[in-house]
């Protein structure tokens, strides 16, 4: 069962999908993230890149639809429960991770610069954030840049783990005060 640290911080990421602000998902509203993302690069859709973005995402909404009572619609605790089977994702969880590496990699040079992830983030919560603070925590060996590997790690870390010290906890964004995880801020 997702611990109270958890459910805070998916909490984030799902109020900033639920796009109708609705209390749940429906499939649209990650056909609507894929879109924002993919449009952000000028990626055309229907390109190569853009369907396997919009294809990890959709396999997303139906491994979160299948968990929920209702099929159309997936509450938090639906997605909670799926964070409890990642572990045991580890190759869903990695997709996805390259699929939203490559979308933010806007220069494809296979390293995030600060500007790339500001803009993943800006793109994410629909507004101008400040997120020196957090590139820096998330920048695991302080070369300026976030590697593949690193972004597959803290993605990991993010979904699938429940220690609020980790890097990972931060990749959607700064989540209470950077001294320590609370209030559920993100952005």
């Amino acid at each position: 069962m997702a611990s109270e640290f958890q459910r805070t911080k998916v909490a984030a990421v799902f109020d900033a999908m639920d796009s109708g602000r609705r209390g749940y998902l429906v499939a649209g509203d990650f056909q609507a993230l894929a879109a924002r993302w993919t449009a952000v690069r000028g990626v055309p859709p229907g390109s190569p890149q853009a369907e396997r973005l919009r294809t990890v995402m959709l396999h997303w909404w139906t491994s979160l639809s299948a968990a929920s009572a209702n099929p159309r619609q997936v509450t938090i605790d639906d997605v909670l429960t799926v964070v409890d089977l990642l572990p045991t994702m580890s190759e869903a969880v990695t997709a996805t991770a390259d699929a939203m590496f490559d979308a933010i990699d806007e220069n494809a040079d296979d390293r995030l610069s600060q500007p790339e992830y500001r803009q993943l983030i800006e793109t994410w919560n629909g507004r101008p954030t400040d997120t020196d603070e957090v590139f820096a925590r998330l920048d695991l060996d302080a070369d300026g840049h976030i590697s593949r590997e690193e972004f597959r790690r803290l993605w990991t870390q993010f979904w699938a783990g429940d220690d609020p010290e980790e890097p990972g906890t931060w990749v959607f964004g700064r989540v209470g005060p950077l001294s320590g995880v609370g209030g559920g801020e993100v952005g």
